[in-house]
């Protein structure tokens, strides 16, 4: 029993008019406008910083160099002297359970360490504030353990003063702190920034920094142009998948809808001004494999229809085939909006970004596989006989076949 058949081929000419409209109201946002560069595409400091009591406290009172280390091996406590404390004395964490026990057992001429609590923390859990000096002197170096109870909602708003950064949870581990930089700011200027203003949340002496890097300008550009090489490349190779599979005129329909997703999602983006990042670039990447994923269904049901069915023009045959895979479409749109929704209402940050993109791309994906992909089809195909189109479709290598109907293949 044939699905009900609907007049899709009468709505092609309108809603393409509606995506172009929507396509240039996109340019012109673009043009005036710009995009919302997030700080992934922006020169600026990449941080990695952990909330954490001090537990102990060393200070060194001699004429030797005296350092420290404990971040780097991971597995021992080290602390290397040299000149007139020429000596590497090492204290596996395995050895010793708890600071308190790490703490007891360091003996090192001039070295004098102290407790700042009850020194419970495992031992396995020490690091150091990546922003000091590890040389020991009089003034004390902060030992650090496990992380202070805080959460990432509450470091967001402590640096909610700061302009241009985004914070997120990195587990147990901290946070990653990202802040864009104007020509004028210096690594160091935006470090102590984000330093001072977490200690004045937090207190100075809880605030351990892990790693930095600063992203200069000539990178941050050069990722940028990668990002489109990599949108072009995708969409090539796509096109190139479909050819190979359809007709050219099939190929160039599904690259158009394609495009037509991509710029539908740049001009939300724009208007809306959402931040630009890696995390929204995959959510156009995700859509653009996604939405081919459904116009090929739709062009393997016109090619399957080609040889079943016998029709006045090719409109009538991407009638019949959008009908039959209409069902298919729509439920595969909504059941996966149903994830994607969850995504935005219970995460934040970028994630968020992340699905609203998604949804919006996802609608439109269905919507161009359906209304805009057909439409350049039936463009292409306006002068489009049955006796071509079946002789295109079902030529092989092997020869010529004969149908029922007695019409040559």
């Amino acid at each position: 029993m044939e699905k009900k058949l609907h007049q899709f081929s009468k709505a092609f000419l309108p809603c393409g008019i509606v995506s172009l409209a929507i396509i240039i109201f996109g340019i012109v946002g673009l043009v005036t406008k710009g995009i919302n560069f997030g700080i992934d595409f922006k020169p600026g400091l990449i941080e990695e910083i952990r909330i954490a009591p001090a537990v102990a406290e060393l200070t060194y009172n001699g004429t030797a160099k005296v350092t420290v280390d404990s971040y780097k091996t991971g597995l021992d406590f080290v602390i290397s002297g040299t000149g007139a404390e020429n000596e590497t004395v090492s204290y596996a964490y395995a050895d010793y359970a708890t600071v308190k026990d790490l703490v007891n057992a360091i003996n090192v001429n001039g070295v004098k360490v102290v407790l700042k609590n009850d020194g419970a923390e495992a031992s396995s859990k020490i690091f150091l504030n990546s922003a000091v000096t590890t040389v020991l002197s009089k003034n004390p170096l902060y030992i650090y353990a496990g992380n202070e109870d805080t959460s990432v909602e509450q470091v967001r708003e402590a640096l909610s003063s700061l302009s241009g950064i985004s914070v997120k949870a990195l587990g147990d581990q901290g946070y990653q702190i990202r802040m864009a930089a104007t020509e004028e700011e210096t690594n160091m200027n935006l470090q102590n920034s984000v330093t001072d203003t977490l200690g004045a949340a937090f207190g100075e002496e809880k605030i351990a920094i892990v790693k930095t890097d600063f992203i200069g300008s000539n990178f941050s550009k050069s990722l940028a142009k990668k990002s489109v090489i990599l949108l072009i490349v995708t969409i090539a190779l796509i096109w190139f998948y479909a050819a190979i599979r359809f007709h050219w005129d099939f190929a160039l329909g599904a690259i158009i809808a394609l495009l037509h997703d991509a710029l539908i999602m740049f001009a939300f983006i724009v208007w809306t001004r959402m931040e630009f990042t890696t995390t929204v670039l995959a959510a156009v990447l995700t859509i653009v494999g996604y939405s081919i994923n459904d116009t090929v269904v739709i062009l393997d049901r016109v090619r399957s229809n080609l040889r079943l069915k016998k029709v006045d023009n090719f409109n009538q045959l991407l009638d019949r085939s959008l009908s039959d895979t209409l069902g298919r479409s729509i439920i595969t749109t909504v059941t996966t909006l149903f994830a994607v929704i969850s995504l935005y209402v219970f995460t934040t940050g970028s994630i968020k970004d992340f699905a609203l993109a998604l949804m919006v791309g996802l609608v439109s994906g269905c919507y161009s596989s359906l209304f805009i992909s057909s439409g350049f089809i039936s463009l292409f195909r306006k002068n489009w006989k049955q006796e071509y189109g079946i002789h295109h479709s079902l030529k092989t290598d092997v020869g010529v076949l004969q149908m029922d109907s007695g019409v040559t293949v």
